[in-house]
Parts: structure tokens; sequence; C-alpha cells
């Protein structure tokens, strides 16, 4: 299949409908819930430098893998620039800062924590997409915002723990992969945009792969292979393939909202998988984030149009 490599003309709208792109990107939260716990199931097993590196291995071998059964050509020179940053934010950085505070931290803690990234990635999408969201929008964002805030002060008493400072650079780095990620896929396919970030990152994966392996303690269990798997195919690679697919339909702004719901399910992974105590908190702001969901959902966008007459942020339709 050749995919087209720019807007068409007028913007014409993306294949996936509203409907498909939120339910794509809603998967992709679902895939990203599990990720703090599967990351504490691979601590068991692995160091921290571990973790994050082999997950990289696995992950690109299997992205590799695809691209080079199906033959794919090699992205354009223009496109490598934002391939690298989506390398840097969602396959290193997010990836290392968040097992790194996985140490010090609860999944439980880390997950509400980072419940703001989806204003993060607004505010990137803002200024790097032009993609302007409207004050309900704005609204309800900083709301939802301001329940994770006070679910997190909730949860850890009011005292920041040790591990919050790698959480909030996670953040910033994610929010920045997310954005130019969810900006290629109006132009590639999103599991070609994940998966040429993760080839991209191949040598030094095996490089740090084999430091941290030999320097750090391994004792392999079931668990630790499980954790390792999910991070590596789920959430590394088909996590990222339907969110990025599901940005290029609705949107970066508006998808990443959905993620509001990602901490309160990531929660109840912990109850399930971790046997974390879960806060009578929880319920109620599981209530006002999805009330926050559904208003950022319904709030226009309006959007910067180019001298071109093409929306920014506007995404190809992919031909056959």
């Amino acid at each position: 299949m050749h995919q087209g490599d720019g807007p068409r003309p007028g913007g014409t709208a993306p294949t996936e409908g509203s409907g498909t792109g939120t339910l794509l990107a809603a998967l992709g939260v679902a895939a990203f819930s599990l990720t703090f716990p599967a990351t504490a199931w691979g601590l068991e097993g692995l160091g921290p430098w571990s973790v994050t590196t082999c997950r990289m291995v696995l992950a690109a071998l299997v992205a590799g893998s695809a691209l080079l059964a199906l033959r794919v050509p090699l992205p354009p020179r223009r496109h490598w620039a934002g391939l690298a940053v989506v390398a840097a934010g969602v396959v290193v950085g997010f990836p290392l800062l968040t097992t790194l505070a996985l140490q010090t931290s609860t999944t439980s803690h880390a997950a509400v924590v980072v419940g703001l990234l989806p204003l993060t990635t607004a505010a990137f999408s803002a200024v790097r997409t032009g993609v302007r969201p409207s004050r309900l929008f704005w609204t309800a964002a900083l709301a939802g915002a301001a329940v994770v805030i006070a679910f997190a002060v909730q949860q850890s008493g009011g005292a920041p723990t040790t591990g919050d400072l790698y959480l909030f650079a996670a953040l910033l780095v994610c929010a920045a992969g997310y954005t130019e990620g969810g900006r290629l896929a109006g132009h590639m396919p999103g599991w070609q945009v994940i998966g040429w970030a993760l080839v991209g990152c191949l040598p030094l994966a095996v490089v740090g792969a084999a430091l941290s392996l030999r320097f750090e303690p391994v004792h392999l269990g079931f668990h630790a292979v499980a954790g390792l798997l999910w991070l590596a195919v789920g959430s590394q690679f088909l996590g990222l393939l339907v969110w990025y697919r599901g940005m290029a339909a609705i949107g970066v702004a508006r998808a990443s909202q959905l993620q509001l719901a990602q901490p309160l399910l990531t929660l109840v992974w912990s109850v399930l998988l971790l046997d974390e105590d879960l806060s009578p908190a929880a319920p109620a702001a599981a209530v006002a984030v999805l009330v926050c969901i559904g208003a950022t959902q319904r709030a226009r966008m309006t959007e910067k149009t180019g001298g071109n007459g093409i929306r920014a942020g506007a995404n190809p339709e992919e031909r056959p």
C-alpha cells in the first residue's frame, strides 16, 4: 500500500471517522494503562536500565520485522527530525524516566502524576500544529488536571515522592513525542511512525541492553518475562500504533484528553495485579474525570488556516 506523503488539496479528511478515531485512541489508552503495572513486574527480575533497553530491543525487532516483511521504504528525509523527537520522547525518554521513578513510587502514585499528560500534550499541540482549542476545551482540561493533582496529593499524603522529578520530566518528553507522532501520522500510517522510531533506536538499545544485563542483577520469573513482553509488544508497539492512528483521525489535543481515564484504569490494574490499596476517593475521581473527558470531546476546536488554504494539522486520506 502506498501512503500519501502530505496533506491532500483542500485538507481532505482521513478515512477514519471521528468515532473510529476515538475508538483507536481509546484502545491505545487501554494498552498504556497496563504500562506501569507491567514495569513493576519487570522490575521484579531486572534492573531499571535492563527493563528499559530490553523492551526497546524487543519492540524494535517486532517493528523492524513488520517493516521488512511489507517492504516499507524509508520515510522521506524531511520526516527524520520528527521521528527523532518521537524516539527521544516515547521510545527512550518516557520509558526510562518512569521506570526509574517506579523504583521509589507506587504505580498508583505514578499513574495519577502522569495523568497530567493530556494537558501538557494539548499545550505542545497548540504550539506545534496550530490547533487552537476553545475556552470550554481548556476549562475542561484544566478541571481534569486539577482532579488528577488533587488525587495525587491525597494518595501521597501531601508530600511529593523522590520519583516525582522523574515523572514530571517524563511528562514533558512524552508530550513532545505524542505531538510530533500525531503530526507525522497525518503523513504515514501510525504503525510506521512508531516502527521507524523504534528501528532508529535499535543500535543504541542493543548496546544499552548488553551493558545493563551485565551490570544489573537478573532474576527472570513469570512476572518479569510477562511484564517485559507486554511493555515491548503491547505498550511500545501495538499501543502506540493505534494511538497515533487515532490522533491522526481526531486531532492531537482531543485525543490526548482521553488519557485522563488512564490513571484510573491503572489504579484498577494496580489493585488486581499488584495488590496495591485503592483509595476510597478513586470512584469520585473517576466520575469527575469522565465528566471532563466528555466536555473536552464536545468542545469546539478551531484551527488556524495556512496561506495555502489547508487547515493546519489536516490529515491526508490514505490511498491504495
